[in-house]
Order: C-alpha cells, then structure tokens, then sequence
C-alpha cells in the first residue's frame, strides 16, 4: 500500500530510495504526493479522476519547496474537479520539465560520465551560479532567444562567464532536444553572439626567469612556503605541463630513466611528456612516501596538493611578478620554445595540443622570431656584399 506522510521539506530531503520506486502520499491534500524513484531522484506529482480516467502528472522536481508544489497540486486537482481547463493542454504543460530538473538530468546523466572532473565542477558552478538563479522556474520548451540573449547580457560585466554560461547552456539545450524536450533545431541559443574576449597573455622574460628562480631558493631555505609548493611551480616552469597535470602527478607514472612523464588521462587524452635533464634531477631528488602515491604531497596524509593558487600568488608578488597566473608558466614554456627556433607543430605536441588552431595563439610570437631570424640572415649577406665591393675595388682586381 502506498505510503501516506506529512510532505513537509524534513521528510522530503531525508527520504531515500529503497532500490525501487515508491509514492508517498500527503496525508492532507488528497492526490498531492512525492515519487521517490529507483535512482533516489524525487518529484512532486498531483493525480486526480477527470474525463473518465485517472491523471497522474509531475508537479516538479524535490527542488521545489514543499508548500509551493502543495499549492500547485491543489490548484490543478480543483481545476480538474470543477471541470475547468483543457484536460489535454494541462496535462501536456505539467509534464515539461523545468530548466532546473533539465539542469539536474544534465549534471547527472552527461556531465558526470563524459567530462573530466575539473569540468564537472566547472559546470556544475556555473548551474548552479547562473543558469538556475536565472531561468530555473521556466519550462524548458518556453525558453526563447530573447530569454537566453538577457541572461548573456546580464553577464556582460564578466564576459569569460557570460560566454561559459552560454556554452553550457547551448549544450544543455542540444540534449533537450535529443530528450525529447524540444523539437528539433529549437536551441535558443543559437545565433546569440559571444563578446569578444581578450586573450590574456603573458610570457616571462629571461631576467624573470632569473628573479621567480632566486625567490624559490630563498623560500626553499627559509621554509615560509612547502617544498610541495616550490617543486610543482619549478615543474611548471620545466615543463609547460598544466596544473592539474602537475598537481595530480603520481609516481607510477615517472619513468625517470626514460625520461618522461607517461600521463594516461590528461586534458587531451593520453600523453607522455619528455623532461628536461634539470626536470630529471629535481625529480630524482623529491623525498618519497610510500603510503602516498603522490609526487607533490599535500598537508593531509595520503592526498595530493589541492592549493597552489593561493601560495602562487605570495610567491609572485615576492619575485615582482604581479598579475601574472600558474597558467603564464606554461605560455612562457611556449615562447622560450619559439626563441630558440622550434615550430609550431612540435610546441603543439610539446604542450598536448590535439588542435593545430590551439597552438596556433603562438603564431604572432613565430612571425617575431622570424623577423629576428630574417634580419640576421639579411645583416650577414649584406656584410658579405660590402665585403666583396671593398675586394673589388682594391688596385688591380
């Protein structure tokens, strides 16, 4: 027998699945009750006998307060009861999801068995921080452009989060479709422009180099920072790797005798990456713990470093870098790369870049080197030309 409770907000966040789908009824609203399916998912349901059968639809997700999906229910079943309304009509509104239960199933059902875990939280905050707050009420076929362009405009003081959002969002919506949510080539985003956004690059210049150097030799020695702290920037600076990569390193997969680090799940997939001979050494001299697998520890036994931003920021404004990210480190692996003659093609394969179109932000930086070469080339022939036109006009040439 289905269950009949007091569907208040205590007894809906502490029920959970049993491994099989129930209906616990509300004991005061006849008809208002909460489905608790087999995966632990909750929605709010209303069912009443009109036109001869029964209706049974979905009011909302558990997200929903309790008194506000009781009030909804109520006012549907009295409508029903008193004949008023299209049944069909009704029916057919109350079963589209709402932005928020799209938001749900699309956390749920792509984001967490297809992107990696720093893009699960990545969209995860931006659901949570943008796309619920704003649309997550609305049904999801009511959605228009003119909707999503005010939420990217409202955004437009951040314009990487507006464009973030507005790529989440056109995501979620291509799967709306494909659930059957919307029709086909409905996604509201589409044609809604992106701002322009200014590719922030910063690159450190040999005396920088120099300086960051001398500062982590300092901190090394008086110990204001973790050696965890200082090895990971120096691996940053050694490698052009990103921080996660570094972060997360384990030594299972250092090969120091071939000189490598063999990365089986990256940003870009699979990749080894080729250590200097200095990257070698540093590496070879970190203590190790056995009972951590990981290469740069962090103050918690057994777990990796979780913060680097925040020592990043003392060590920089230290060595007289301010404003400069963890992330420049790896655009300044690129630009000494470029400077002493390598291509584009192998700086790509070098950083783990799977797009030539990615590698190709350095393309300015080539042309500079190439203007430096080509004036090089051209001093050295026009002296071999000076020097032939003194030879040819000495006496008796």
């Amino acid at each position: 027998m289905p269950s009949r409770v007091r569907l208040n907000k205590r007894f809906v966040d502490r029920i959970e699945s049993d491994g099989s789908e129930r209906i616990y009824w509300d004991h005061e609203l006849p008809g208002f009750g909460l489905r608790v399916r087999a995966s632990g998912r909750k929605y709010y349901i209303a069912q009443v006998r009109a036109g001869g059968r029964q209706r049974r639809l979905t009011i909302g997700s558990h997200a929903l307060a309790p008194d506000a999906a009781r009030k909804e229910a109520m006012a549907f079943i009295s409508e029903l009861r008193n004949g008023g309304g299209d049944v069909r009509k009704i029916e057919e509104t109350r079963e589209e999801a709402t932005i928020k239960e799209l938001s749900d199933r699309f956390l749920d059902e792509h984001v967490k068995l297809h992107c990696k875990p720093a893009t699960q939280r990545e969209y995860g905050r931006i659901v949570r921080s943008f796309v619920v707050p704003n649309l997550g009420r609305r049904r999801v076929p009511e959605i228009r452009r003119s909707d999503i362009a005010a939420l990217h405009h409202k955004l437009r003081d951040t314009r990487y989060q507006a464009n973030r959002t507005l790529a989440v969002l056109s995501k979620m919506f291509n799967l709306a479709e494909l659930w059957g949510m919307r029709p086909d080539g409905s996604n509201p985003c589409l044609h809604v422009k992106r701002y322009k956004e200014e590719q922030r690059e910063r690159f450190l210049s040999a005396a920088e180099f120099q300086r960051l150097g001398r500062v982590l030799d300092e901190i090394l020695e008086d110990g204001s920072e973790t050696r965890s702290a200082v090895t990971a920037i120096r691996l940053l600076m050694l490698t052009g790797c990103r921080c996660a990569e570094i972060q997360t390193l384990r030594w299972e997969h250092v090969d120091l005798e071939a000189g490598e680090l063999k990365l089986p799940d990256t940003k870009t997939g699979r990749r080894a990456i080729p250590l200097a001979p200095s990257a070698v050494r540093l590496l070879a001299a970190l203590p190790r713990d056995e009972e951590n697998p990981w290469v740069i520890p962090g103050r918690r036994r057994g777990m990796h470093l979780n913060d680097l931003r925040h020592p990043w920021h003392r060590i920089r404004t230290r060595a007289g870098l301010p404003g400069v990210r963890l992330h420049d480190l790896r655009h300044s692996f690129a630009s000494r790369a470029l400077a002493l003659g390598e291509g584009l093609p192998m700086i790509g394969k070098l950083l783990g870049h799977t797009q030539v179109q990615t590698t190709a932000r350095y393309a300015h930086l080539a042309r500079d080197t190439m203007k430096v070469s080509a004036a090089r080339i051209g001093d050295s022939i026009d002296h071999d030309l000076e020097a032939d036109g003194e030879v040819a006009g000495q006496p008796g040439a």
